[in-house]
Protein backbone atom coordinates (compact mmCIF):
# COMPACT_ATOMS: atom_id res chain seq x y z
CA UNK A 1 0.00 0.00 0.00
CA UNK A 2 2.87 2.40 0.72
CA UNK A 3 4.07 2.43 -2.90
CA UNK A 4 0.52 2.93 -4.20
CA UNK A 5 -0.07 5.81 -1.79
CA UNK A 6 3.00 7.60 -3.19
CA UNK A 7 1.49 7.37 -6.68
CA UNK A 8 -1.82 8.69 -5.37
CA UNK A 9 -0.13 11.65 -3.70
CA UNK A 10 1.84 12.48 -6.83
CA UNK A 11 -1.31 12.47 -8.98
CA UNK A 12 -3.21 14.52 -6.37
CA UNK A 13 -0.31 16.97 -6.33
CA UNK A 14 -0.46 17.40 -10.10
CA UNK A 15 -4.25 17.84 -10.27
CA UNK A 16 -4.29 20.33 -7.43
CA UNK A 17 -1.39 22.29 -8.88
CA UNK A 18 -3.23 22.64 -12.19
CA UNK A 19 -6.32 24.09 -10.47
CA UNK A 20 -4.27 26.22 -8.07
CA UNK A 21 -2.01 27.65 -10.77
CA UNK A 22 -4.93 28.76 -12.91
CA UNK A 23 -6.44 30.50 -9.89
CA UNK A 24 -3.12 32.20 -9.03
CA UNK A 25 -2.55 33.41 -12.59
CA UNK A 26 -6.02 34.94 -12.75
CA UNK A 27 -5.88 36.58 -9.30
CA UNK A 28 -2.34 37.89 -9.84
CA UNK A 29 -3.29 39.39 -13.18
CA UNK A 30 -6.44 41.03 -11.80
CA UNK A 31 -4.70 42.47 -8.71
CA UNK A 32 -1.45 43.57 -10.35
CA UNK A 33 -3.11 44.69 -13.58
CA UNK A 34 -0.29 43.00 -15.48
CA UNK A 35 -0.91 39.64 -17.21
CA UNK A 36 2.83 38.97 -17.36
CA UNK A 37 3.07 39.19 -13.56
CA UNK A 38 0.16 36.75 -13.34
CA UNK A 39 1.95 34.26 -15.58
CA UNK A 40 5.30 34.65 -13.81
CA UNK A 41 3.80 34.19 -10.34
CA UNK A 42 1.66 31.26 -11.48
CA UNK A 43 4.52 29.43 -13.15
CA UNK A 44 6.96 30.09 -10.30
CA UNK A 45 4.45 28.47 -7.98
CA UNK A 46 4.30 25.30 -10.03
CA UNK A 47 7.64 24.17 -8.64
CA UNK A 48 7.41 25.48 -5.09
CA UNK A 49 3.82 24.42 -4.55
CA UNK A 50 4.23 20.91 -5.95
CA UNK A 51 7.09 20.26 -3.55
CA UNK A 52 5.27 21.79 -0.59
CA UNK A 53 2.00 20.01 -1.45
CA UNK A 54 3.64 16.60 -1.79
CA UNK A 55 5.15 16.87 1.69
CA UNK A 56 1.85 18.17 3.07
CA UNK A 57 0.10 15.10 1.60
CA UNK A 58 2.70 12.74 3.05
CA UNK A 59 2.34 14.31 6.50
CA UNK A 60 -1.46 14.12 6.41
CA UNK A 61 -1.36 10.49 5.27
CA UNK A 62 0.00 9.65 8.73
CA UNK A 63 -2.81 11.44 10.62
CA UNK A 64 -5.93 9.53 11.55
CA UNK A 65 -8.92 11.82 11.90
CA UNK A 66 -12.05 9.68 11.71
CA UNK A 67 -14.44 12.32 10.42
CA UNK A 68 -13.80 12.97 6.71
CA UNK A 69 -15.39 16.42 6.63
CA UNK A 70 -13.45 17.53 9.72
CA UNK A 71 -10.26 16.04 8.26
CA UNK A 72 -10.74 17.82 4.94
CA UNK A 73 -11.54 21.10 6.65
CA UNK A 74 -8.43 21.01 8.88
CA UNK A 75 -6.29 19.86 5.97
CA UNK A 76 -7.64 22.76 3.92
CA UNK A 77 -6.64 25.26 6.63
CA UNK A 78 -3.10 23.90 7.03
CA UNK A 79 -2.48 23.79 3.30
CA UNK A 80 -3.86 27.27 2.76
CA UNK A 81 -1.53 28.69 5.42
CA UNK A 82 1.51 27.16 3.71
CA UNK A 83 0.32 28.03 0.21
CA UNK A 84 -0.56 31.63 1.02
CA UNK A 85 2.83 32.33 2.55
CA UNK A 86 4.48 30.92 -0.57
CA UNK A 87 2.28 33.00 -2.90
CA UNK A 88 2.85 36.22 -0.96
CA UNK A 89 6.60 35.72 -1.00
CA UNK A 90 6.73 34.88 -4.73
CA UNK A 91 4.40 37.76 -5.67
CA UNK A 92 6.55 40.17 -3.67
CA UNK A 93 9.74 38.92 -5.37
CA UNK A 94 8.26 39.02 -8.87
CA UNK A 95 6.40 42.34 -8.65
CA UNK A 96 8.90 44.01 -6.33
CA UNK A 97 5.99 45.25 -4.24
CA UNK A 98 5.24 43.67 -0.84
CA UNK A 99 1.73 45.19 -0.81
CA UNK A 100 0.89 43.44 -4.09
CA UNK A 101 2.13 40.19 -2.56
CA UNK A 102 -0.13 40.68 0.44
CA UNK A 103 -3.16 41.53 -1.71
CA UNK A 104 -2.70 38.47 -3.91
CA UNK A 105 -2.14 36.25 -0.87
CA UNK A 106 -5.22 37.48 0.95
CA UNK A 107 -7.43 37.26 -2.15
CA UNK A 108 -6.46 33.67 -2.77
CA UNK A 109 -7.19 32.61 0.79
CA UNK A 110 -10.89 32.49 -0.06
CA UNK A 111 -10.73 31.16 -3.61
CA UNK A 112 -8.11 28.53 -2.85
CA UNK A 113 -9.84 27.26 0.30
CA UNK A 114 -13.05 26.64 -1.61
CA UNK A 115 -11.22 25.05 -4.54
CA UNK A 116 -9.02 22.92 -2.25
CA UNK A 117 -11.98 21.64 -0.22
CA UNK A 118 -13.76 20.62 -3.43
CA UNK A 119 -10.55 18.95 -4.68
CA UNK A 120 -10.24 16.99 -1.41
CA UNK A 121 -13.88 15.88 -1.56
CA UNK A 122 -13.43 14.71 -5.15
CA UNK A 123 -10.28 12.76 -4.31
CA UNK A 124 -12.01 11.20 -1.30
CA UNK A 125 -14.31 9.45 -3.76
CA UNK A 126 -11.44 8.14 -5.89
CA UNK A 127 -9.75 4.88 -4.82
CA UNK A 128 -6.68 5.30 -7.02
CA UNK A 129 -3.53 4.33 -5.12
CA UNK A 130 -5.28 2.70 -2.17
CA UNK A 131 -5.30 -1.06 -1.50
CA UNK A 132 -7.56 -1.08 1.49
CA UNK A 133 -9.83 1.93 1.38
CA UNK A 134 -10.17 3.47 4.82
CA UNK A 135 -13.27 5.68 4.56
CA UNK A 136 -13.70 8.44 7.08
CA UNK A 137 -17.35 9.18 7.74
Amino acid sequence: MKKLSHKRHIVKTITWRFVGTLDTILLSWLISGNPLFGLKIGFAEVITKMILYYFHERAWFKFNIDNSKKRHFVKTITWRFIGTLDTMFLAWLITGNPLTGLKIGFAEVITKMVLYYLHERAWYKIDYGLDNRRRFK
